[in-house]
């Protein structure tokens, strides 16, 4: 990269790396060229649009330049800065954990709106990864606990950092374990997921920076992506309080489905559908009876 022996600008490095990224094939190349930066300079972006015309330091160069071949090798950004934003707050992420999306915010602003009336509840998140779901939930729900598993320990781990940053690791329990294996026989009032709905011979197709750099077990859904909703429902509708429900995210096409999937348990009543910001259908939640 020709970033030596140069006097280097904020604003200049920002265009040359945006380019750079745009012949190299990478999504949003501004964006990401602004949010590596920021990291360095440990400043918000829009520091760098007041500040177009300051020079960047040596240090300062060499470790953007770093992060720049990391992206270019299309390394994911959050996986680079080992943080993402999600429902406002700020969650440390690693290649152990699966990166927050915008659409999981769908899921987490649907139970919101289900409880904020209610007092004391507790619910359990299935697969945590980094925690962004349940402790999103905690930190804009103050009087409700959780419980949160994973089959990762190292998932449980980066879960546990994000607990202790955002102040809730008072009211959430971590389990180490496959699905309901390792819960009590206690009741919630809410099953919350975001389980993995990829077929698993479409991960090839993937870009590569979910194909060759996300945790496979997060994105692999069986054969036809529906193995963890099966799971899930199936022992789900014991494990809820009356009147509770389960609420899913899903990928695309499989809203409908998923669904079905709970016409079978008796103790099952109707089925919601919630679509995304793009008219996608992306949340189900089933209620019990």
């Amino acid at each position: 990269m020709a970033m030596k022996n140069e006097v280097w600008t904020i604003g200049s490095i920002i265009k040359w790396t945006e380019q750079y990224f745009r012949d190299k094939g990478v999504d949003s190349p501004r964006l990401d060229a602004e949010v590596l930066l920021s990291h360095v300079l440990k400043k918000e972006r829009i520091y760098l649009y007041i500040h177009f015309d300051e020079p960047l330091e040596a240090a300062e160069l060499a470790s953007f330049r770093d992060m720049v071949k990391k992206r270019v090798q299309r390394i994911p950004v959050a996986y680079i800065v080992g943080a993402r934003e999600f429902m406002g707050l700020t969650f440390a992420v690693s290649p152990m954990v699966l990166i927050p999306r915008p659409d999981t915010e769908i899921l987490v602003e649907a139970v919101i709106e289900r409880f904020k009336d209610k007092a004391q509840i507790k619910f359990v998140d299935i697969g945590t990864g980094s925690g962004a779901i349940v402790l999103s939930l905690l930190h804009y729900l103050p009087l409700a606990c959780a419980a949160a598993v994973d089959i990762s320990q190292d998932a449980l781990t980066v879960a546990a950092e994000n607990a202790e940053t955002l102040l809730v690791k008072d009211r959430v329990d971590f389990y180490l374990g496959d699905v309901y294996a390792p819960l009590t026989a206690e009741k919630f009032d809410a099953i919350i997921s975001n389980p993995p709905y990829i077929p698993n011979e479409d991960i090839a197709e993937l870009e590569p920076e979910v194909r060759d750099f996300e945790p496979y077990g997060a994105l692999a859904g069986g054969m036809d992506g529906l193995d963890f909703y099966r799971r899930l429902i199936v022992g789900g509708s014991e494990r809820l309080k009356d009147g509770g429900f389960m609420a899913f995210e899903v990928g695309i096409n499989q809203a409908g489905t998923v669904a079905a999937l709970a016409e079978s348990i008796p103790e099952l009543g109707k089925a919601e559908i919630l679509k995304d910001y793009a008219g996608i259908e992306r949340v189900v939640i089933l209620y019990k009876k």
